[in-house]
């Protein structure tokens, strides 16, 4: 979905009546929330539960940084696996994503991308998801979202926050993009974390630290990427905040010719595929795109619009570069002897 312009309209930049409008609805929408949670028996998993999620509806980067985590938890030794909801996809699992047979049609596109690093499981109902993970050897599970799913108790809470977009209008959804109450939030979290440039974030950071919670901060950074100094390209991307990709353009010194904005897990159509080539060769530009993006065209068939664009584009991976990072892995590894070890508490 793409996000509602008045959603980002706070009293120094502008109004709108529509939150007014759909106060109500919000109403309902945060006493569900809540009541889910109170009515809900969290199930408690085989092995620890690392949580990466978010506040607010929209892109803030959990994904590069779940990547980013696994990569150091691997790198350490231990086995981890991947849970998810596969968001967009048709599956409800329990169900271990297999990157010859999945599609983002069937699992999403976010566990096609998490599966290229650590065993990915997709599951509407987390706890059983978790089950199945421990069961095929997980050390350690991270979520990538599923903060607000009372279902399976987390071991470690990681709240990731946009540093431009912050908390927007600080209005539950459909009136705003907060998911939940900043102070429900906050009660069920770790740690926060800020990512990108920006201070729209910094009143959370406050009141979070107000709370005894750390705060960390990240960007998101260019890995792996192709040279593409002074090269003429054309961006296209469906992702929560297509700025931050081509930002990331920018820093590689790209010459960006043009974008092309779509929703968020959007499924590539062989028209618009044909209409994104025909624009690249009319520009003299090469095609460039997200590792997201690039992922929910993997299995188009050979010989489509589709498979061409694919053929014909260059990604450009990201993953997240946190400071203080040995003082978050140090919190994280805690957290999983605590769950390991429980009577050392």
């Amino acid at each position: 979905m793409r996000e509602p312009r008045f959603w980002q309209l706070r009293r120094d930049n502008g109004f709108s009546i529509f939150p007014s409008l759909l106060a109500p609805v919000s109403y309902f929408w945060g006493a569900a929330g809540r009541l889910r949670h109170y009515y809900t028996r969290s199930e408690t998993a085989a092995v620890p539960i690392i949580c990466i999620g978010n506040l607010t509806v929209g892109g803030t980067g959990k994904t590069p940084l779940a990547l980013t985590l696994a990569e150091r938890l691997i790198k350490s030794g231990e086995v981890v696996h991947f849970l998810t909801r596969g968001y967009g996809g048709s599956e409800h699992g329990p169900l271990q994503v297999d990157l010859a047979r999945d599609t983002a049609a069937n699992v999403g596109d976010e566990p096609l991308l998490l599966a290229q690093i650590a065993p990915t499981w997709v599951a509407v109902d987390r706890a059983e998801g978790a089950a199945a993970a421990a069961r095929s050897g997980a050390r350690v599970i991270i979520m990538d979202d599923g903060f607000q799913n009372p279902s399976l108790k987390k071991d470690f809470s990681l709240l990731v926050v946009d540093a431009h977009a912050g908390l927007g209008n600080g209005r539950l959804v459909p009136a705003g993009p907060l998911r939940e109450r900043v102070a429900d939030a906050i009660r069920r979290t770790s740690a926060v974390m800020i990512v990108g440039r920006g201070h729209a974030a910094d009143g959370l950071a406050a009141r979070a630290r107000n709370n005894g919670l750390p705060v960390f901060r990240a960007i998101l950074r260019a890995t792996n990427a192709p040279d593409l100094d002074g090269k003429p390209v054309f961006a296209y991307s469906g992702i929560g905040r297509p700025e931050k990709f081509y930002t990331t353009l920018q820093e590689l010194h790209a010459n960006v010719l043009g974008v092309q904005d779509f929703p968020d897990h959007h499924m590539f159509t062989e028209a618009e595929a044909q209409r994104l080539l025909l624009k690249a060769r009319d520009l003299g530009a090469t095609l460039v795109t997200t590792e997201k993006d690039r992922v929910r065209l993997r299995n188009a068939p050979e010989g489509s619009a589709r498979a061409r664009l694919r053929e014909a584009t260059l990604i450009v991976p990201v993953r997240a570069l946190i400071a203080e990072l040995s003082s978050l892995e140090a919190l994280i590894r805690d957290a999983i002897m605590q769950s390991r070890h429980p009577q050392r508490r």
